[in-house]
C-alpha cells in the first residue's frame, strides 16, 4: 500500500528509520520502546508496513546483542547491494561521486544542517534525517529523488530475506513510490572485488571506462530537484 498524497507528518517516522539503520549498538537498543511508540503514535505508514516494523523491533530487542551488531556489519558494511551510501550505487569510485556529495552538502546547509565530521551525506540515515526537518511535500519530494536507489537496496534485502527489507519499504512509501522488487545484479566474487585495476585500466567499479573507450553519462536528477531544494 502506499499513499497518493503525503501524511500530514512524518517527522518521527523518518527519524525512526533513519536510527532503525544506524549500527545497533546497546544505546540504540535502550530505545527500541520509543521508536515503537513513535511510529504508532504517528501512523504515517500503512498498517502492514507498521506490523513489518513492529516486528522488526521486537527481534532487535529480543536477540543476543552479538548478533544483532554481527548480522548488520554482514548486511551493510561487507554487501554492495545493500550499502546504505547512495552514491556507491550511482558513481562507484568514480571521480563524479566527489562532486555529488558536495552539491548533496549544500542542500543540507541551505537548510541549516551541518554533517559531523564522521558522517557521509550520502549514508540513508543522514538522508532520512535531513529529510525529517523538512514540511511533508518537500521531504516526500526530496525522497522521490533517491527512490530508484533505495529500490534497488530494497530489493537486495528482499534477495537474502533480511527482515531490514521493511524499513526500506517504508522509506519508499514515505516517497510516493511502491515497494517494488527490481533485478539486482550478482555481486563479484570477494578476490575479484578486491583485485586491483590495471593502470589506466579504468575505474574499479561504476563509472569510468577505460580510455579510448566510451565514457558513461549517468543523470540521476529528475524533475523533483527544485523541489527537493525548497
Amino acid at each position: 500500500m502506499w499513499f497518493a498524497q503525503p501524511p500530514k507528518t512524518m517527522r518521527l517516522t523518518l527519524r525512526v528509520l533513519a536510527h532503525l539503520l544506524r549500527y545497533p549498538d546497546a544505546p540504540f537498543r535502550a530505545h527500541l520502546a520509543e521508536m515503537s511508540d513513535a511510529l504508532l503514535s504517528e501512523a504515517a505508514l500503512s498498517p502492514e508496513r507498521l506490523d513489518e516494523l513492529q516486528a522488526l523491533l521486537k527481534r532487535l530487542g529480543s536477540l543476543p546483542a552479538l548478533q544483532v551488531e554481527s548480522e548488520y556489519v554482514e548486511l551493510f558494511d561487507r554487501g554492495r547491494s545493500t550499502a546504505l551510501h547512495l552514491f556507491e550505487h550511482v558513481h562507484g569510485d568514480s571521480r563524479d561521486r566527489g562532486p555529488a556529495m558536495i552539491d548533496l552538502i549544500q542542500t543540507y546547509e541551505k537548510a541549516g544542517l551541518y554533517l559531523g565530521p564522521e558522517e557521509l551525506p550520502d549514508h540513508l540515515p543522514v538522508l532520512l534525517e535531513f529529510a525529517s526537518t523538512q514540511p511533508p511535500l518537500q521531504a516526500r519530494e526530496f525522497l522521490a529523488e533517491t527512490a530508484h536507489i533505495v529500490r534497488v537496496i530494497f530489493s537486495a534485502l528482499l534477495k537474502r530475506q533480511s527482515p531490514y527489507a521493511s524499513v526500506l519499504a517504508a522509506v519508499l512509501e514515505l516517497s510516493g513510490e511502491k515497494a517494488e522488487a527490481v533485478t539486482v545484479a550478482p555481486e563479484p566474487e570477494l578476490d575479484e572485488s578486491w583485485a586491483e585495476p590495471e593502470v589506466f585500466g579504468g575505474c574499479s567499479t561504476e563509472g569510468q571506462a577505460k580510455p579510448g573507450q566510451p565514457q558513461p553519462i549517468r543523470i540521476v536528477k529528475n524533475s523533483h530537484t527544485q523541489g527537493a531544494q525548497a
